[in-house]
């Protein structure tokens, strides 16, 4: 009898067919003798709903203030499918209990909106399972130590699903979606993808921290630290499908040394539009110039992604860098507020209109050339590169927003992505 994880998405969760459905699944793995805990998000479209409706009522520059309502109000749309997953399962006479995460409890620090995980106490949790009960946990969200509900995040139900599985040391973690797999990039996009059928962690990380939206990042660092076994698959198979079949579907997560790599040198292509390019004209060139332009940023609790530093004249320099657009007129703000008027004659330009594509793959390491390979690509379709960054198994490019598809479709044929490998 093994301990599994399962966590399904909003789309699986997205009507009381489809939650009839997850019930059924899950039903069937614990009547083959597993003890099952089950992560539900929010049904599709119900966390905007819920935003949307705060929005209405209070303006964003006044966001801040109520931060922790917000999380109050968000973790009500993943109570609402636990809830309606535990009624199907009892309907389909499986013994089941739903638990917010303040009840378990999943302790996370104070950061409202950007919670993270600090303990999981899983006593509660396993007296259910040696009961015969199958245990549905609230994604997304925890408590910190006021009492004070949070939440971790869009995403953050991906990374519920892995911690929980971790602290209970659970043989398998399978996160649901509406994709059956990893991809080498969005099928939307490209419709020549392929689904990988295993992935490294150091792979999985870098396209989640790049765009790939199969898996959130924080997710991934979770199984990679303690090593979760993880796996990514449909929801939308028909639930009765043979256990053995469906548990060798979709993509193994797993560490590079136990994946069967076909020593592709580049696995995946990732994109990401959410990105916004921050430019600090006329920098005076000296120690610590950097860190007084981010440290306020930081202190904002805004992630910065790609930096950019030029050689200027006269003793001054251009610093650029990328955050999230949902950040990009905050950290404007902050800017203006707190950095620029202790620069002098300096000027903050921002522009929305980008995007990040980058190349992934753990075969970049032993190979030479790729990154140019990329360059040459890119440059023979026209387009522009603003800003590049490297690693041991990444390359990406910020380019104008409007030949991201383009960029992603060249780049796919020119690393073959296309063939099926033996």
């Amino acid at each position: 009898m093994a301990l599994i994880v399962h966590k399904y998405g909003g789309t699986s969760m997205g009507s009381p067919e489809r939650i009839k459905n997850v019930a059924k699944r899950v039903a069937k793995w614990a009547r083959a003798g597993h003890q099952m805990v089950v992560v539900p998000s929010a049904m599709s479209g119900e966390t905007n709903r819920l935003l949307g409706l705060a929005k209405e009522l209070a303006p964003a520059k006044e966001t801040r203030s109520y931060m922790r309502e917000l999380d109050m109000l968000a973790s009500t749309g993943e109570q609402a499918s636990s809830a309606l997953l535990a009624i199907a399962l009892q309907s389909e006479g499986m013994d089941s209990v739903s638990y917010a995460g303040w009840q378990v409890p999943i302790r996370t620090d104070s950061a409202y909106t950007k919670a993270r995980i600090e303990s999981i106490d899983d006593v509660r949790v396993r007296g259910d399972l040696q009961a015969g009960r199958v245990v549905i946990i609230t994604g997304f969200q925890g408590v910190d130590e006021n009492q004070n509900i949070t939440t971790l995040g869009r995403g953050g139900s991906d990374t519920s699903a892995v911690a929980v599985a971790a602290a209970m040391k659970a043989d398998e973690c399978l996160i649901y979606t509406d994709v059956d797999g990893v991809y080498t990039t969005d099928p939307r996009v490209v419709p020549e993808a392929r689904r990988l059928k295993t992935v490294s962690f150091e792979e999985m990380l870098e396209m989640a921290s790049l765009g790939s939206k199969v898996l959130q990042i924080r997710s991934v660092e979770f199984a990679g630290k303690y090593k979760v076994p993880l796996r990514v698959l449909s929801s939308f198979t028909p639930w009765d499908i043979n256990i053995q079949e469906e548990a060798k579907s979709g993509t193994l997560i797993t560490f590079e040394e136990d994946t069967q790599m076909e020593q592709a040198v580049v696995s995946g292509i990732a994109f990401n539009r959410d990105e916004a390019k921050i430019s600090i004209i006329g920098v005076p060139d000296k120690p610590g110039i950097a860190y007084q332009i981010l440290g306020s940023v930081a202190e904002g609790n805004i992630e910065v992604d790609m930096i950019i530093q030029n050689i200027g004249k006269d003793g001054r320099t251009d610093f650029s860098f990328t955050v999230h657009r949902n950040d990009f007129a905050r950290a404007m703000d902050l800017l203006k507020a707190k950095v620029l008027p202790t620069l002098g004659s300096t000027e903050a330009l921002g522009d929305t209109k980008i995007c990040k594509v980058s190349i992934v793959g753990i075969g970049m390491r032993s190979h030479v050339g790729i990154a140019s390979k990329m360059f040459r690509t890119l440059s023979e379709e026209g387009i522009n590169i603003q800003m590049i960054s490297t690693s041991e198994i990444k390359t990406s490019v910020v380019i104008d927003e409007k030949y991201m598809e383009l960029a992603v479709r060249a780049l796919h044929k020119a690393f073959d992505l296309d063939q099926v490998q033996a």
